[in-house]
């Protein structure tokens, strides 16, 4: 293959970052506050994702040091133990936690494409409820469209495990890696933009300080088999012969919770502001055109220097700088950069038990505000 930018190369890339586009696009999506419509008189009838882990800026502080125990860990049991070893333990691991996060993917897109009023009229053909003092503290439930989307999510997972051919499949290791990174989003979700500020600034030295400052990141990339990466084949005829590109995970998620955030402060504006119409997204919109800039900034550095690039190089600073710049230009730099996400969610549910009780006093039905469960509906 000459040096030049060919049409496989140029298709590889183009694949990478659509992919990962496309991943954190609906993943930031199904962070939204799900619409509540006036049938849903109680939090049995809510359709929920699992309750979030809330990352604060504490927390932020330690991802370097975990990131770095981990791929030190795994460096080392490459080393003594042998990939073999290491790559079916994690296979194994990675293919059980697919039998989770693919059936719930499915059904998150099943959800999001037909509309959360079509999806609640679907029968519910399970469902479990955990009480504390006569309160729902926990209720999961799984509708008639599940029993289809359930077995078929679960198929990938047991072909990975049982696939004996010398490397995984890629199209395998890019389903579970997707639905693993879709899950990882819904679940955490930074707090605020100072947090995801130092969440972004810690990677960023953790990257540059592990490709550029040791052969290790690059060493356990290579050598594991596993769906941590999304993975395109240079050609376009989606042959092997010229191998893959390939994108960690964590360059996909770290980025897509703060583009994440950005999403909900333009939801909780548009909120705030009591508008009927679609809202504006300017600050999601900035952070999805900045990630795109950043990821094909490092597709060009990598090819002109023909040397792996840490991504959150170019993708950290271009998150930032674009929420920086939009708030600066709106004039809102001050009361974004101090908005809280819990604070802003306890605020919204808040005005909704408020209208409750309006609706009550005017002789409406009241919808509980004082019952808090946390509801998974497949």
């Amino acid at each position: 293959m000459s040096g030049g930018l060919t049409a496989d190369l140029l298709f590889a890339y183009v694949g990478i970052i659509t992919t990962a586009t496309v991943s954190i696009y609906a993943g930031s999506f199904g962070t939204l506050p799900k619409p509540q419509g006036p049938k849903e008189t109680s939090d049995e009838d809510k359709d929920e994702d699992d309750s979030p882990l809330r990352l604060t800026a504490e927390d932020a502080w330690t991802f370097p040091v975990l990131g770095s125990t981990l791929l030190g860990g795994l460096f080392l049991a490459i080393k003594y133990f042998g990939k073999e070893w290491i790559n079916w333990l994690l296979s194994l691991y990675f293919a059980l936690a697919g039998l989770y996060s693919v059936p719930r993917s499915l059904t998150s897109l099943a959800r999001f494409t037909l509309g959360s009023q079509r999806w609640n009229n679907f029968e519910k053909v399970f469902e479990f409820r955990i009480f504390k003092h006569e309160r729902v503290i926990v209720c999961i439930s799984c509708r008639s469209p599940s029993l289809l989307l359930v077995p078929l999510g679960m198929i990938p997972s047991f072909i990975y495990i049982f696939y004996s051919g010398p490397t995984k499949s890629i199209l395998l290791s890019n389903i579970l890696a997707l639905s693993l990174g879709h899950q990882a989003m819904s679940l955490l979700k930074i707090d605020s933009f100072r947090t995801g500020a130092i969440l972004l600034s810690g990677l960023f030295l953790y990257d540059v300080w592990w490709v550029f400052g040791t052969k290790v990141m690059v060493s356990v990339a290579t050598s594991l088999d596993l769906p941590m990466k999304i993975l395109w084949p240079k050609s376009t005829r989606f042959s092997l012969e010229h191998g893959t590109m390939m994108l960690g995970l964590g360059d996909i998620v770290v980025p897509g919770t703060f583009v994440s955030l950005a999403l909900r402060y333009d939801h909780f504006r548009h909120t705030m502001a009591q508008q009927e119409k679609p809202f504006a997204k300017p600050y999601f919109v900035a952070s999805v055109v900045a990630y795109v800039t950043g990821l094909a900034t490092t597709m060009v550095v990598m090819h002109v220097y023909k040397a792996a690039q840490p991504a959150l190089l170019y993708l950290s600073p271009a998150c930032i700088l674009s929420f920086v710049f939009t708030a600066w230009y709106r004039g809102e730099l001050s009361e974004a950069w101090q908005w809280n996400d819990g604070a802003a969610a306890t605020s919204q549910n808040g005005s909704a038990d408020a209208k409750a009780a309006s609706d009550a006093a005017g002789g409406g039905t009241p919808e509980p505000s004082d019952t808090k469960s946390d509801t998974v509906d497949s």
